[in-house]
């Protein structure tokens, strides 16, 4: 998991989590702010457990780093992480997969795959703005024109957005722009 940590207002570390715990953990004594960290992927606060020595530290992040999540355990093909749930369709829907060569299963499969190759601007743009407000409300909330930078970047009004967090501390306006990116580069015109 990559995240980005913040003392305060101040970008202090970026990287893989084993590297910015360790970083995090030897200035831990220095710190007069709060330390808030993010995953990279989804702008969600991760807690950090800094406590003991560096060494501890460095290893608690390294073996989270690298587990592989535990093997689902029941029917169907466990090594392969396959779950049984339900699925509602119509009859006609059912008596089409019938028809298909491999079954119900294997077509919603191929259907599932094909569907994720394909682009799609919609999701990456409400993903986008999803990550950004959930940094923006923690780190930015209590900024002017917090409330208009929201709605201009649900509106994929750029200008708006931009002119409404120039003001705000660098580093978070900064992380702000490279999260909303994606979110103004799809938005509809």
């Amino acid at each position: 998991m990559n995240v980005i940590a913040f003392v305060g207002d101040k970008r202090v570390a970026e990287g893989d989590i084993a590297t910015v715990a360790t970083q995090l953990w030897q200035g831990e004594s220095q710190r007069k702010q709060p330390l808030l960290v993010f995953d990279l992927s989804s702008a969600r606060v991760v807690d950090l457990n800094l406590q003991g020595g560096e060494q501890e530290v460095a290893l608690r992040y390294q073996q989270a780093n690298s587990s592989a999540p535990p093997s689902p355990k029941g029917p169907g093909r466990p090594k392969l992480g396959v779950k049984a749930k339900e699925v509602t369709l119509l009859p006609r829907h059912w008596q089409w997969l019938s028809a298909q060569p491999g079954g119900a299963s294997a077509s919603l499969r191929k259907l599932v795959e094909q569907a994720m190759r394909q682009p799609n601007p919609k999701g990456e743009r409400v993903a986008a703005q999803e990550r950004c407000d959930r940094f923006m409300q923690v780190m930015a909330g209590n900024q002017p024109g917090y409330e208009e930078a929201a709605r201009a970047l649900y509106a994929g009004n750029q200008a708006l957005f931009e002119e409404h967090i120039a003001l705000w501390p660098a580093d978070i306006s900064q992380q702000l722009r490279l999260w909303a990116g994606p979110a103004f580069a799809a938005a509809p015109t």
